[in-house]
Order: structure tokens, then sequence, then C-alpha cells
């Protein structure tokens, strides 16, 4: 699985949004940069050559008179303390401002310079970054050269490009921001049909969608809500079945079970065959009527629970009180000293705790410890069995109805129905909680039975 497939659709979404916008306003800002500093440069480089003409003009005129003021003029000319000129003669150069030498111009600066098309180039000059004009004095049979400072057109263009930058990374974090808004909208009907799922996973078969108003979500959600009406139906129509079923072999069969307790008392009288079929008989009716009782159990589990029957219940006085009247030998008891109160069917809780029970009795060695805390507003209610455990593949499944894990092919008289943990789960989720089963330290199988904590 790539990286990408990893990250939720909302992510994606905000993602693509602030890449999407960051792209969009990086080719505008280089856009912006590249026409603001060429005209900026265009322009400085107009007023330079404007300021050098004259000046050029009036050197001429200097040298032409042959007049000795040539120095005092180039140091009056020179417009600032980065400014140089640089007036090159068949004597020798002259230079005025700052200390520039020729060696330091660009090579083939002069050569480029023809007379009405000065020659121009950009460098920098001991730190200084200067634009320097050179045009021919053709009367003088010389150059003249100024080196024109821009010091502060970097500073403009170091601000420009902060702004430029600045701009882009704010318009690519709203863009995230912008995308995680438009997917939250975009995903709210998703979230709803994924709650309203969930709900009827849990077993709330009447939770339905809200009607869509868009065109699009409007099909799915008139969709989904027949199909939960069909599953209701179903669910509602197996389960009476099962319950009628229930109903009518009560009947029969405490018929059979007293008859065949009735030959038990006389079973001294019967023949040795005879006495073993009786035997075989009588474990078969126990085991039947057990599932009759937990089909019964089933289908009361799967009519609505309006929780009319919840009231609030001490989990550690529950416990204590369960495991004084289960058979067999008493589990370490942990149990917190302050009230663990949950709101829940207490004949329901009474029936997961001993269901519990009973199954590590038939298939964990009989239960070792039971302990209930409360942790971050939830009860914790722990089994723990002297079995092998539970394997990892079947820790789910052994929650489903009929399912007895590894003990699926074994018919003995206490193998149970495999009912019991489906009732646990079933009876857990009605009340909002969570049931798994873990290893024990140590080896054997632990419960854990998890509940909203209630308060006074």
């Amino acid at each position: 699985m790539s990286p990408a497939s990893r990250l939720s659709l909302r992510c994606r979404v905000s993602a693509a949004f602030g890449l999407v916008l960051l792209a969009v306003v990086s080719v505008l800002s280089a856009a912006t940069w590249h026409l603001a500093t060429e005209y900026l440069l265009n322009q400085r480089q107009q007023s330079a050559d404007r300021h050098s003409r004259i000046n050029a003009r009036l050197v001429e005129n200097t040298i032409r008179d042959r007049t000795d003021g040539l120095g005092e003029l180039l140091s009056g000319l020179t417009s600032g303390p980065n400014s140089t000129i640089l007036v090159s003669l068949p004597g020798g150069w002259h230079i005025a401002g700052r200390p520039v030498g020729p060696e330091n111009l660009p090579p083939g600066l002069l050569s480029r310079a023809r007379p009405g098309a000065p020659a121009h180039e950009r460098f920098v000059a001991d730190g200084v970054p200067v634009l320097a004009v050179a045009q021919p004095l053709a009367k003088a049979n010389g150059f003249y050269v100024e080196l024109h400072p821009l010091l502060g057109l970097e500073r403009t263009f170091r601000n420009l490009r902060m702004i430029l930058v600045a701009g882009t990374v704010a318009c690519g974090l709203f863009g995230v921001a912008l995308g995680a808004w438009a997917a939250r909208r975009a995903l709210r009907p998703l979230a709803a049909f994924t709650e309203t799922a969930a709900r009827i996973a849990r077993g709330d078969l009447s939770a339905r969608l809200p009607e869509q108003a868009g065109p699009d979500l409007a099909p799915l959600a008139a969709t989904f809500n027949s199909t939960a009406d069909a599953l209701e139906k179903r669910v509602r129509r197996d389960a009476r079945f099962a319950a009628d079923v229930s109903h009518e072999l009560r009947s029969p069969l405490t018929t059979m079970t007293t008859v065949a307790e009735v030959l038990e008392r006389r079973r001294d009288a019967m023949p040795e065959p005879a006495q073993k079929a009786l035997r075989l008989l009588l474990a078969e009716l126990r085991r039947f009527r057990g599932m009759v009782l937990d089909l019964l159990e089933i289908s009361a589990v799967d009519q609505a629970d309006h929780g009319e029957d919840r009231e609030l219940v001490d989990l550690g006085v529950l416990v204590r009180s369960g495991v004084a009247n289960s058979p067999g030998p008493r589990p370490l008891l942990e149990l917190d000293a302050e009230p663990l109160l949950v709101a829940a069917d207490r004949r329901r809780l009474d029936r997961v705790l001993a269901n519990l029970l009973d199954n590590a009795a038939r298939y964990g060695g009989g239960a070792v410890r039971v302990a209930a805390h409360a942790c971050d507003g939830v009860v914790r209610l722990e089994v723990d069995d002297a079995g092998n455990g539970v394997p990892a593949e079947l820790r789910e499944r052994i929650f489903e109805r009929f399912s007895r894990g590894r003990h699926a092919g074994r018919r003995a008289p206490d193998s149970g129905t495999g009912l019991g943990l489906a009732i646990v789960a079933d009876h857990v989720h009605r009340h909002d909680g969570r049931v798994r089963a873990e290893g024990r330290p140590g080896g054997g199988a632990r419960f854990v039975v998890e509940l909203p904590q209630a308060r006074d």
C-alpha cells in the first residue's frame, strides 16, 4: 500500500487544494517578479543613460576648452558616496567618487560602447551592486564610464521577493484550509452514512439516514434506507421465528425431560444397555433444554431495547454476588473499593457474568480471577481462566452464534451450545460497550467487558 493511499480522503483533498493553489500562485508570483524587476531595471537604466549622457557632454566640453578643472568637474558630477566616474583619455584614466579602478570593470564593456548607443552591465564592485554605463567620447578620443549604485533597487527587489514568497506560502496554507473545509462539507453525508451503518452494526436496526436534498446523494440515502428496512424486517422475522419455535419446543421438551427423570429413578431395574441409553438421552435433553433457553434469550436480545429496564447498577456488588452463587471453586476477586456504577439492565449483566464464568468452567479449566475496576470513564470487567487461551485467529469468531472455537467438533454432554458468548456480545453491545478475548499473562484466556461508567 502506497503512503498516499494510507491518507484519509479529507487529507488528500486538502493537500490537492493546497498544491494546486500553491502552483497557481507560484506561477503568478514568478510572472510578477519577472515583470516588476524588468520594468524597474529598465527605468533605472533609462535614468542612468540620461544622467550619463549629460555628464559625458559636460566632460567633452571641458576637454575641448582645455581647462584644468576636469578633476573638480568629475567630483561635482558624482551623485553620492557609492557612485564612481571613470574617464579614459589618451593620457590615462581619471577617477572621481568611490575608488574603483578600471581593472574592476567587466571585460568588453568599453568595446561594446558606440556613439548614441551606450553599453550597460550590472556587476558588484567592492561589495556594492552597480550599473555601469559606458559612452564613447568621440571628440576626446576616450570613454566616459559611470557606475550608478543599485542599493535602493536591490533593497526593493529583496522586499518584493519576501512579499511574493510569503504570499505564495500563505496562499498554499489557505488552499489547505479551504480544501479541509470543502472536504468536511462534502464528506458530511459520508460521515452520517458511516455513523448510521455503525449503529445498525451495533444492533440499532431503527437507524436511518436523513433525507438528502442533493440529486447525487438522495438515491444513495433512499437505497440505504430501503436496504435497512428490509434487513430490519428480516431480522425481526427470524427472531420471531426463533422465539416461536423455542416456545413451541418448551412444552414437549419439558414432558420428555420429566419422563426421562422418572425413568432415571427406576434405572436400577433396567438392563445395562437401557441404562446407558437413558444416560445419553438425559445428557442430550439437558443440552437441548439449554439450547432452547439460549434461543429464547437470543430472541429477546434481538427485540428493540428502549432502555426501560435500565437502572444504576454497582458492577462490583453484582460481580461479588454472581461469583458467590456460581458453582465450582471460587476465583480470586479484585474489585475497586469505590462503586462501579453503570446504567444497565441488571438481568442482562447477571447473564453476561454467568456466561463468562460458565465458559471458563467448560473450556478454560475454571475461572481463576475476576476483576472489576474503573478507568477513564469506563468500567472494565475481566474474567481469567486457567486454560490454553484462545488463538488470535479465533478471538472474534468465538462471539458469533453457534461458534465454539476449537471445540466445534466436540459432542460431550458439557460441550455447550455455542450461544453463550454470542449472548454476552449482544448484551454488552446493547449497553454501548465492548467485549473481547485476550491472552492472560502467564497463560490462559482473559475475557474483557468494557461498559460506559455512570455518575451518581
